[in-house]
């Protein structure tokens, strides 16, 4: 557009704008007049935040931003593109407008505004059912990112979030756990809304259930998204399920097992929860027991997993080969000599236990003291 003409498309949209957003368009003839780049990039932000400009966004952003987008901080331009782009008639059309985005942007010094903007065509392919090509544009903007020494956290949380939905999309739980983690730790849960919180956490509790290589709930317990599952009852049990899994309650299961059976995803995977279960009851029952009495016997183990006795061996097979126990197994005896149990939050009851341990072992140290001082007096005397 001619420069001349851009006073009258802005007089034009001040009067199609919301009152209250009006004296803003307003603001923005003077700063581009004065050539105030980077203000008038901040009150562009700002206008486009607003609901009422969601009409104008697009048309905007192609008259009015374009003129002067090598001028502004990239990033912020790529921004503003992702607002405008959210007008756009269908997905195919804002993969278009986001693809060019990405071609303007693709500059040596604004290279983190081309990985914005990759993430951001790699979330339409994903909304178009296109997860080969989302996943060739975030591999390529994972190599961009590994390759920064310091990123903004915006960007970051993008990445994480689009890899986060993509593996979600393939049914991949432990990649989308981890990369849903990531992108929670990247942003200010309080701004999400209470629906989204609640979203977060439903899909992260059953991914961190459905899933073969996640054992330990522990990041996700002490995070407070978790408590967005508090606020319905009909979420509450999912949270009470988490909780049981990290106690090793076999009992709270079992009474949790008509809600899991409703459960699609859980109901899938009924039978790989269910030795998740087993494997937490037996880590639990090792976690009890002083490091001192850990030989245990496999009829001990079958009482506290209530595991078939001719499946005890094979359960601590398991356990020592993901890593949750370190020990060996005495075939001949029927007895596990545990040395080492990972590490896991503790709930206020597993707390207690732990407190009646150091206590019973505090006892055991005076006991030994007196013992000691009792039989070697001369020796002291001496």
């Amino acid at each position: 557009m001619n420069v001349d003409t851009i006073p009258d498309f802005l007089a034009e949209q001040r009067d199609a704008a919301p009152e209250e957003l009006q004296g803003q368009v307003l603001e923005f003839e003077t700063l581009w007049e004065r050539k105030l780049w980077h203000q008038l990039t901040n009150e562009l932000i700002g206008f486009f935040n607003h609901p009422g400009s969601a009409p104008q966004r697009l048309q905007f952003y192609k008259t009015f931003v374009l003129e002067f987008a090598a001028k502004i901080n990239q990033l912020k331009l790529v921004d503003l593109a992702l607002k405008a782009a959210t007008q756009c008639r269908d997905n195919q059309e804002r993969l278009s407008f986001m693809e060019a985005v990405v071609k303007k942007v693709d500059n040596e010094d604004s290279q983190d505004a081309l990985v914005f903007a990759t993430i951001a065509v790699a979330r339409v392919k994903l909304d178009l059912g296109d997860l080969d090509g989302a996943r060739k544009d975030l591999d390529r903007a994972e190599r961009v990112l590994d390759s920064f020494d310091s990123v903004e956290t915006i960007v970051h949380a993008a990445f994480y979030g689009a890899n986060a939905d993509y593996y979600q999309a393939k049914a991949d739980f432990g990649s989308y756990y981890r990369n849903a983690l990531l992108y929670l730790a990247c942003i200010d849960i309080k701004l999400l809304s209470p629906a989204e919180r609640r979203n977060r956490a439903y899909d992260l509790s059953v991914a961190a259930l459905c899933s073969s290589s996640i054992y330990n709930f522990g990041e996700l317990l002490l995070h407070p998204i978790l408590d967005a599952l508090s606020e319905r009852d009909s979420d509450k049990w999912l949270r009470d399920l988490l909780f049981a899994f990290n106690r090793g309650d076999l009992a709270a299961y079992d009474a949790l097992e008509d809600r899991v059976r409703s459960n699609p995803l859980l109901s899938q995977h009924s039978r790989p929860l269910r030795e998740k279960m087993y494997l937490a009851a037996l880590t639990e029952a090792v976690f009890r027991r002083p490091p001192h009495d850990r030989a245990m016997t496999f009829a001990t183990i079958a009482a506290e997993t209530k595991v078939q006795p001719d499946e005890i061996e094979h359960l601590i097979m398991r356990a020592l080969s993901l890593g949750l126990l370190r020990g060996s197994i005495d075939q001949v005896d029927e007895v596990a000599h545990i040395n080492w149990v990972q590490p896991k939050v503790l709930d206020m009851m597993q707390i207690g236990n732990m407190r009646g341990r150091l206590k019973e072992w505090d006892s055991s140290v005076n006991q030994l003291g007196n013992w000691i001082e009792g039989v070697g007096q001369d020796v002291w005397a001496a």
